[in-house]
């Protein structure tokens, strides 16, 4: 039985957890690495491994194995092909009969390894080409067939069966269906993505079903220019191949559920991303207001709950974006998954930006995060699963192609000091232009290789003091903002805001944190604010910040010195008490 990449299962078992595992080095062959690296993999699999040394005979391997009642010999061999061809025949004779032998796993460079294949009798063989994916795939007895693919469907499964590495997403979206589905299908083939991410233009994510609306000059900026149910039914087509990737797209900004339900039907999407406060006036992406777009939000967060699909909440990062100050990203992320588990979430999907703002250093970047993640996962229970996705920003990325691709791999490295579940892999090429399927695909293989490096054994940045402070310090500010917002509501509740032309037609609910009307009244009074709002009619603006020695704080506007995050929310308040009274008078 044959899978990708070469890897051979000669005899027609399928390995099993809890079994025994011997590898060593075979001959004169000294080179260890990819044998410590199997048995390790095999260790995180529920194998018991054990590491008999370098450069071992045939015949004391065999005596070894045979001594210790091994299930699997792991022999690696990385010389002469010719000298593999005469140890491995050694090693065979000195085992004697095949039913009394552990199983034989061969791990050497891809000439040796075909060496290997010809003289047959090895359960795998490992030339070093192999995917991640199908090693786990063996160690878990479900060899991954060309012609029978067994990867799993739904998120966490997928999540669950890679463990522990993470599964990788990658964004793609060519401007044209055409290009964009061979892009899908030259991307599924390499393997090297268990999610591909669509990304429809601006004209499909608002006037899908308003055709007469779209501006056809912009047809394919920012993204696919799908049309088309059949559209979506060919491009998800085209990704049935290779590895059988999950997919998954942008929601739409108008026309939410219909959009939704097309997803579903056309490319079963994966999880769904939902915005809780864009995707409207704010960012210019829809006509929407603030507090009908978030009260749609939770609308969807919930058509996605009562089906099964996991929700992904797009906000705390729009916030960093923006400039806006690490606690308000801090704080947004918790109402975000707030809000998706009131909607009935049970698989909620954490995105956590790094380099955002740009000017972040990575010690700075991981307290926020370790913040973000303490308050999201006070959530956390038996009906309410985070998973945890990290991704580089796309602002941070130089235009030198050289450069970006050693940002990419330093970010994948800091990011998995946080163990996430998912990486978003961000194309290293994409600050000049959009990704080829080639880029995407190298863009993966640097990320994969970080996260092999990283999950062979890193220091614990988390650990850090710098680190720990920042952490610490966000969450007492996110919570003195979230008291802010809970004061707001209070103040709604009493008549002390006035809210009828922000409010619109929506009641007013009793939950400070869910309620729409007091999240966007939240936005109009600057708690949850950001510099690059100025201007706009439904935020505030005010807020200035400002890099700190490597943070994004909020800073006074005439002083430029840092302000304490509860002086900041009470002079907001006294502000608009101040306008209460003088228009009183």
């Amino acid at each position: 039985m044959s899978v990708r990449s070469g890897l051979t299962n000669g005899n027609g078992k399928t390995p099993r957890r809890g079994k025994r595992i011997l590898g060593a080095s075979m001959g004169d062959c000294v080179h260890v690495a990819g044998v410590l690296n199997f048995l390790r993999l095999a260790e995180s699999q529920g194998y018991s491994t054990e590491f008999a040394g370098t450069a071992v005979s045939p015949e004391e391997l065999a005596a070894m194995a045979k001594a210790k009642k091994s299930d699997y010999l792991a022999v690696g061999y990385r010389l002469d092909p010719q000298a593999a061809r005469n140890l491995i025949r050694r090693l065979k004779t000195a085992l004697g009969k095949r039913d009394c032998a552990p199983l034989l796993l061969f791990g050497g460079t891809p000439p040796v390894a075909e060496v290997a294949r010809e003289e047959g009798g090895f359960d795998a063989v490992f030339s070093g080409k192999e995917d991640i994916d199908e090693i786990i795939a063996y160690l878990r007895g479900k060899p991954v067939l060309k012609d029978a693919p067994r990867y799993p469907e739904r998120l966490g499964e997928r999540i669950e069966w890679k463990e522990p590495y993470p599964i990788l997403r990658h964004h793609f979206g060519l401007p044209s269906v055409e290009e964009t589905a061979e892009g899908i299908r030259k991307i599924a083939e390499s393997g090297v993505l268990d999610v591909i991410s669509l990304g429809p233009d601006q004209n499909a994510q608002e006037r899908f079903f308003h055709p007469e609306e779209m501006d056809h000059d912009q047809d394919g900026a920012g993204g696919t220019a799908i049309r088309s149910r059949e559209d979506f039914e060919r491009l998800y087509a085209a990704s049935r191949t290779g590895n059988f990737p999950l997919m998954r797209c942008y929601s739409g900004t108008r026309d939410v559920i219909r959009f939704a339900a097309l997803l579903a039907d056309t490319i079963k999407n994966a999880w769904a991303a939902i915005p809780l406060t864009w995707y409207n006036v704010l960012d210019g992406r829809g006509p929407r207001p603030v507090v009908q777009s978030i009260a749609e939000g939770q609308e969807l967060m919930a058509w996605h709950a009562t089906r099964g699909i996991p929700v992904e909440v797009n906000e705390s990062h729009h916030w960093s974006l923006r400039d806006a100050p690490d606690v308000v990203a801090v704080a947004a992320a918790y109402l975000a998954a707030y809000n998706a588990k009131k909607a009935g979430v049970k698989e909620y999907v954490a995105q956590f930006m790094f380099n955002t703002p740009p000017a972040t250093t990575p010690a700075m970047d991981l307290g926020k995060m370790l913040a973000k993640i303490e308050l999201i996962e006070s959530l956390a229970g038996d009906d309410f699963r985070v998973y945890r996705q990290v991704r580089a920003g796309l602002a941070s990325f130089p235009t030198d192609l050289d450069q970006a691709k050693g940002h990419l791999a330093l970010s994948a490295t800091v990011s998995m000091a946080v163990r996430p579940h998912i990486v978003h892999v961000v194309g290293y090429c994409e600050a000049d232009h959009l990704a080829s399927p080639e880029e995407v695909i190298e863009s993966s293989r640097i990320a994969r290789g970080a996260i092999r490096s990283c999950l062979q054994g890193m220091p614990d940045m988390t650990r850090d003091d710098s680190v720990v402070a920042r952490r610490d310090r966000l969450v007492r500010d996110a919570r003195v903002l979230l008291g802010g917002i809970a004061e707001i509501h209070r103040l709604i509740m009493e008549g002390e805001i006035p809210v009828e032309k922000r409010a619109g037609a929506f009641e007013i609910g009793p939950d400070p944190f869910a309620d729409p009307v007091t999240l966007a009244t939240a936005i109009g009074l600057g708690v949850l604010d950001a510099p690059h709002l100025k201007g706009n009619a439904s935020a505030s603006g005010e807020i200035v910040t400002a890099m700190v020695d490597g943070a994004c704080v909020a800073v006074d506007p005439v002083t430029r010195k840092p302000i304490p995050e509860d002086l900041r929310i009470e002079r907001i308040l006294d502000m608009f008490r101040k306008k209460r009274v003088v228009a009183a008078k």
